[in-house]
């Protein structure tokens, strides 16, 4: 099936070098496009679930009516693939949603891009968070009660790795790679 009918984001894996790990962008959706994310208790059950869940570390993030988007980063030398751990906090969330008829709560897939570039993360958030403000949900983002950051996910300069495109083993991009923070009290562990 071609790109423009796919029905299920392709995987690709995610490319980091030792001890500099990438960002990730992630758009996750409500099952059948239910408007169940904004709220509250759901806001709170999310931040929950990705503390539970660090194995990878979650940076800024919006939630819409139906859908969410977060950047996250690998949260320790050898996390688990980006598909487990967002299985994991899915299930967890799910597990303590305060709204039970709500459920199923989750699209079983997700999209996914690794960012290239150290603006792309800026530029990316700042198209992002104007979400709500183009759903005339608000008039400014920053009133948007539904967003946040949990860890800073900061790039480090001059740091670049090839990724090997699929076109004749020719490289494709070049990347630059994040780091980011670990949390007060130490390196995270896994879910």
């Amino acid at each position: 099936m071609d790109p423009v009918g796919r029905r299920h984001p392709a995987r690709r894996d995610v490319f980091e070098l030792p001890n500099h790990p990438p960002i990730v962008f992630l758009t996750v959706c409500a099952k059948d496009k239910k408007r169940i994310l904004a709220s509250d208790a759901v806001h709170r059950t999310l931040r929950e679930a990705w503390t539970a869940a660090d194995s990878w570390l979650v940076g800024r993030y919006v939630l819409m009516p139906d859908h969410l988007h977060l950047f996250c980063s690998p949260g320790q030398n050898s996390p688990v693939s980006l598909t487990r751990w967002v299985a994991f906090w899915k299930s967890h969330a799910s597990r303590h949603w305060p709204n039970r008829q709500d459920a199923p709560i989750w699209q079983p897939n997700f999209w996914d891009t690794q960012l290239c570039r150290g603006e792309s993360y800026d530029n990316k958030w700042q198209y992002v968070v104007e979400n709500p403000v183009r759903a005339k949900l608000v008039e400014k983002s920053t009133d948007w009660p539904y967003q946040g950051e949990i860890h800073p996910l900061i790039w480090q300069p001059g740091l670049r790795r090839t990724k090997i495109g699929r076109h004749g083993g020719r490289p494709s991009i070049k990347q630059r790679t994040a780091h980011h923070s670990t949390p007060e009290g130490g390196a995270p562990t896994p879910p």
